[in-house]
């Protein structure tokens, strides 16, 4: 027996509530929701854990792939169900089916060409942003600064100058990237900022430099939550860490890859009478352009979508749209709630906005990445100041740019291991603070191996940023608002950096010890205050919750939700993740 779309409910108490079903057969049955039979919801089968791995061996079982695969949901009660049904607009609607079933076998293949054609292609855009965003750390080996006639402050300038414009442009992108879909505006922005990177092969001076940082940031702005939005349309809450983490893993990917590109072009200083760094924004800024044009054609609106004239066949059969679509509603039927080329409103923009409950997560943000920030900028012109060689500094970035790759997938496996997002992401600042504490207490002119042993244990820290931008999007609850929340935690990242550029300065060189002072305070800071707090802060708000929830009769649930103007996170049913 599988259910018609949408049930149908007379009138009458809850229990006199009749569902229109339909037999094999195909004739209509008409059923009691008291009576509503037992095969329409899955088997209740507990999911597998990789914690079970190494906390319930006893239990442990082989998965069979020809299992049901269906987690339960709010969409297997008969009373609630229907109260969070996709919106009409929703592109996926007809391929929603609450009667949906399918093996563990099919949702593994299902995902592992998810992975290969969203996730890889993820990887390589993001690799793009970082190859012309991140280009400037290989041009200061080769002189760039001195070429310019601008000091180190003045490359703080610049820093901050990116950061900045990169942050007032989270917001605004993510309206534009809303209303024409990110498979449209994502493309758009690699094109129109790999133009700006080609161009600053003609810089001349301090006030071209400030100019081309900025509009860098402007166009590269908002792209991260945009690829964020995108993604989500396609994983689970619980598969989305560990793909951003691929994400950022990425990045470090691009970095050994550019130490490469690098150390090739920048031994074309003197061709054509040009510094080899301007070679380098020119090569780097057309690969970019290249990969931005693939783009138009490598991203569908959603997994129902995939289908055009350069794709007659599509990603996916329709069995596999089935799955891709009620796998995601399942795990969260809050994605049913907007076409993903629907605007935001400015009502919804504004209470997304002021949702105070993000706010912990926003400090985060500002937070985290401060003690770090610095020695990763500075790597390159301190390794050069100890008098290693343009080449060899860009091949010594590698070591620890591969540590961190690592490091990264650990901490975002150990975060869904533990299902703890707060307490796994202080690694990062525990990781920190003995190596800023050895920094600090370096002499002023050390052994060069030394510190750059230093500087590389300390730029192989397990990065934290996958695992709280899915924090932060699990916490919105919402499409609306989870487009607008990863955009102001993004914003606050954004002026994390802006921060961290100032706290290295020139009158502090070459050791900077009162900058790793500071850094050192801002770590404690983090692990005293800052993620504990945040911690308590939503056990506390899901406690509130909780009390009235529970309280609550299945009528007084059922009413709730057929009149409750709240949405997202701030529905008496939503709980916090911490």
């Amino acid at each position: 027996m599988s259910a018609v779309k949408p049930p149908s409910l007379s009138s009458g108490s809850e229990d006199d509530e009749v569902h229109k079903f339909v037999d094999n057969d195909g004739n209509p049955v008409d059923v009691k929701a008291a009576e509503v039979p037992a095969d329409l919801a899955p088997p209740r089968l507990e999911p597998f854990r990789l914690t079970d791995i190494f906390f319930r061996r006893d239990k442990l079982k082989p998965l069979d792939p020809n299992a049901i695969a269906t987690q339960v949901s709010v969409y297997d009660d008969p009373v609630l169900s229907k109260h969070y049904w996709p919106s009409a607009k929703y592109e996926n609607l007809h391929r929603f089916d609450i009667s949906a079933r399918w093996t563990w076998k099919e949702e593994r293949a299902l995902v592992r060409k998810i992975d290969w054609r969203v996730m890889m292609w993820a990887a390589v855009a993001f690799s793009a942003l970082n190859l012309d965003r991140n280009n400037l750390s290989q041009a200061n080996t080769d002189n760039f600064l001195p070429d310019l006639h601008m000091t180190t402050n003045d490359f703080n300038w610049g820093n901050s100058v990116f950061r900045i414009a990169f942050l007032c442009a989270e917001l605004p992108s993510q309206l534009v990237s809303k209303r024409l879909g990110p498979d449209r505006w994502i493309p758009i922005q690699m094109c129109a900022w790999s133009v700006v990177t080609m161009c600053q092969f003609w810089l001349t001076g301090r006030t071209t430099f400030l100019v081309t940082r900025a509009l860098l940031g402007f166009i590269q702005g908002g792209f991260i939550p945009d690829f964020i939005l995108w993604m989500s349309y396609f994983y689970t809450k619980n598969e989305l860490p560990l793909r951003l983490a691929g994400f950022w893993a990425s990045s470090n990917a691009c970095s050994i890859i550019a130490s490469f590109i690098a150390f090739g072009v920048l031994h074309m200083r003197g061709v054509a009478g040009r510094a080899g760094w301007r070679w380098l924004f020119l090569i780097e800024g057309f690969i970019t352009l290249i990969l931005g044009i693939i783009g138009f054609f490598m991203m569908p609106p959603s997994p129902t979508q995939t289908k055009k004239w350069y794709r007659p066949n599509g990603w996916f059969t329709e069995r596999e749209e089935i799955i891709a679509v009620n796998r995601i509603l399942r795990d969260d039927p809050s994605k049913g709630d907007m076409h993903n080329r629907e605007a935001l409103s400015v009502k919804r923009l504004f209470k997304a906005a002021l949702d105070y409950d993000l706010y912990p997560l926003y400090i985060i943000g500002l937070m985290f990445g401060i003690p770090i920030t610095p020695p990763g900028q500075y790597l390159t012109l301190g390794l050069r100041s100890l008098g290693f060689s343009t080449f060899k500094v860009n091949l010594l970035t590698i070591p620890s740019t591969v540590a961190a790759t690592i490091t990264l997938f650990g901490v975002t496996i150990l975060s869904e291991l533990f299902d703890n997002r707060s307490y796994v992401s202080m690694l990062e600042d525990i990781w920190a603070l003995p190596f800023l504490v050895a920094l600090y207490c370096l002499p002023k002119h050390p052994n060069p191996w030394v510190y750059f042993g230093l500087a590389s244990g300390l730029l192989s820290y397990p990065y934290t940023h996958a695992i709280q931008v899915a924090w932060c999007s699990r916490n919105a609850g919402a499409v609306a608002s989870r487009t607008v929340n990863a955009s102001l935690y993004n914003m606050f990242v954004q002026a994390s950096s802006v921060i961290a550029s100032q706290i290295y300065r020139a009158d502090d060189a070459p050791r900077y010890r009162r900058g790793n002072k500071v850094l050192i305070i801002i770590t404690v800071f983090n692990l005293v205050i800052m993620y504990p707090g945040t911690k308590a802060y939503y056990k506390w708000r899901n406690r509130q919750r909780d009390r009235i929830w529970n309280a609550m009769t299945s009528e007084e649930k059922s009413h709730y939700l057929a009149t409750t103007t709240d949405v997202g996170n701030r529905r008496l049913d939503f709980r916090f993740a911490h």
